[in-house]
Order: C-alpha cells, then structure tokens, then sequence
C-alpha cells in the first residue's frame, strides 16, 4: 500500500510515516516510480509505534530492539534489554499514578454526586 492509505488507515500523518522510515522503524519498498509501498503488517507496526510514542518511549530506543523483533536481524545486547525494563518501569509507575488519580476523581464525583443529591 502507499503511504496515503497506510496513513488513512492508522490515523498517523504521512510526515510521522516518514519520520518512523527515517528512525529505522518501518521500511517501504519502493515502486517502479518511486513512491513508498509498505505492507499490510505495517498497519499494526504503525498502531505499536504510535502506542508506545503514547507511553514515552523514544524512538531512538524503539529503533534498537525493532530488528530483534521483527525480522530477527540482530540480537538484543543486554544494554537494550535493560532500557527496556526501565521503560517497563517508568510505565509501570505512570499507571501506578493514573490508578491513583483515578480513585481520587471517583471519591470526588461520589461527593459531588451526594451533594447534588441534596439540593
């Protein structure tokens, strides 16, 4: 597919399409004029991408593990595996906090609630 129609289908610009290319984080082949072709696997490629730009993962880190993922061209150092675990973390410590931000925002809207209740 061309890179107007992966960019219709995962909602990310056809400027971030190139940029993840640039990174190392899709590749595209290339028609007889030229123009990007990507495959079907890209559209879930892209969504991960996106998900975890979502989270805070750089791409620079996200470049190192992709060829181990996928494609196995390389193996992981245990220096990548380690960033990793602390990205892992950091998420892990971001939901730890939404959680918490959640349960003060249900006590509150109980409040409010017993509150418009009383009037």
């Amino acid at each position: 597919m061309r890179i107007g129609e992966l960019s219709r289908r995962t909602g990310a610009s056809e400027r971030a399409l190139r940029y993840y290319e640039k990174q190392g984080l899709l590749t595209a082949g290339r028609t007889a004029g030229g123009h990007r072709e990507y495959a079907e696997s890209d559209v879930d490629k892209v969504a991960l991408v996106q998900r975890l730009i979502g989270a805070g993962v750089p791409s620079a880190k996200m470049a190192e593990i992709f060829p181990c993922v996928f494609g196995g061209h390389s193996k992981p150092t245990v220096e990548v595996i380690a960033d990793l675990r602390q990205e892992r973390e950091r998420i892990n410590g971001m939901i730890d906090d939404l959680v918490a931000s959640r349960s003060i925002l249900e006590g509150m809207i109980a409040e409010a609630e017993v509150a418009a209740g009383g009037c």
